[in-house]
């Protein structure tokens, strides 16, 4: 038995509005400086005075959301005590919404110890709403959260099935503030999403369809939108594929390719979608190699991409997800996402390696590697070399 979660998601041009007609009292909007100055707050702002909502803002959050801030934000929830907390913003706003959501709900909660089978009774005080501003974390749609320990440099993936968001809004004007390199980001985030969801050892029929939609949707639009960020056709599509990569894989789970990410991302101060999809094919590259079937010449099939053989399908997957990346200027290899020189890729090895095998997402892989493996692994995305075990 399993379950399929989803948000109530209002998408499509103007979906905005929906905010006007929200009954309450007063909302809380979680978000950054940013959004402030690209004016998505008064945007926000305007729908909530039509509902006739007071509201207050709380615009702290950073790229990468600490405990601290975490707690700040939910002392001054508790000081407002809202019915509605709205998370505005990319994934690292609307993560620090939902986890200041449970400690406004359970101001006592260790969030360290958020995990699926947590009882935390929320909704009580209030219900979350999520909007996102950029096109890939599908946070808007999804029950985890990611933490930064700025004390340990590693990424916290947390999450239950009680802090799904009640309401997703997927506005398509709101991405089109989005700069080039945010939009390749984010893009190659939702791409590792739904390849990873569609893949994942908890894959399932409600699940494929969003991913492989997703994924084509990404390789069609995401090149156009990257190039041309006006072009309201292209950031519709895109954007409609990061929550659809969300719904597919928050409702399978990610792999890999997000296992070493987070590893490398927190270690390095990497951008998440970057330092996902660059290990992406690598680890389908891996994945191949052993000796369960996999899935990833289906994708190919829906792409059109040469398959007459499970292995073929899976090398044309890998071609073309280089190709997109060069398309849109995403590194392939790891001294081109930052200038680290192999001594100081060497010593930071065994920290990486450990921090992937504690992720819980490596049990989701279809092939499930060791330490020797994951460095292996590293050491093929540091020197660019195709993976051969």
């Amino acid at each position: 038995m399993w379950y399929f979660r989803s948000p109530e998601i209002v998408f499509g041009e103007d979906a905005l509005d929906h905010l006007a007609t929200l009954s309450g009292q007063r909302a809380f909007i979680v978000t950054d400086p940013l959004m402030a100055d690209l004016g998505f707050v008064t945007l926000v702002s305007q729908q909530l005075q039509q509902a006739e909502l007071s509201f207050t803002i709380f615009d702290q959050i950073e790229p990468e959301p600490t405990l601290p801030t975490i707690l700040n934000g939910a002392s001054q929830l508790m000081d407002f005590q809202p019915d509605w907390i709205i998370g505005l913003g990319g994934g690292s706003v609307m993560d620090a919404a939902k986890a200041m959501w449970i400690l406004y709900e359970n101001p006592s909660f260790d969030l360290t110890n958020v995990h699926p089978f947590a009882e935390l009774t929320l909704r009580k005080k209030a219900k979350l709403i999520t909007i996102p501003t950029t096109s890939g974390t599908g946070s808007e749609c999804t029950w985890a959260f990611v933490l930064t320990d700025p004390t340990e440099n590693r990424k916290l993936g947390l999450g239950t099935p009680e802090i799904l968001p009640d309401i997703a809004i997927v506005d398509p004007i709101l991405p089109q503030q989005m700069p080039q390199q945010l939009t390749a980001d984010t893009g190659f985030d939702a791409l590792t999403q739904a390849i990873e969801g569609y893949t994942a050892a908890l894959h399932n029929d409600f699940t494929d369809g969003l991913c492989l939609k997703a994924i084509q949707l990404l390789f069609d639009y995401l090149p156009l939108a990257v190039q041309d960020g006006h072009n309201r056709t292209a950031r519709e599509k895109v954007h409609n594929a990061a929550t659809l990569a969300g719904l597919g894989f928050g409702n399978s789970m990610a792999a890999l390719a997000h296992a070493m990410g987070h590893s490398f991302g927190a270690l390095f101060k990497v951008p998440h979608g970057r330092a996902v999809g660059l290990f992406l094919p690598y680890t389908i590259q891996y994945t191949t190699c052993g000796p369960a079937p996999t899935r990833y010449h289906d994708i190919s099939r829906w792409l059109g991409l040469p398959t007459q053989t499970p292995t073929q399908g899976s090398e044309s997957l890998v071609a073309a997800i280089r190709q997109l990346a060069d398309a849109v200027k995403q590194p392939l290899t790891i001294p081109t996402a930052l200038p680290l020189s192999r001594s100081d890729f060497e010593a930071a090895l065994p920290q990486l390696v450990a921090h992937t095998e504690a992720d819980s997402v490596i049990a989701m892989s279809s092939r499930i590697p060791t330490a020797i493996d994951i460095a292996r692994l590293f050491h093929c995305a540091y020197q660019g070399a195709d993976v051969g075990f």
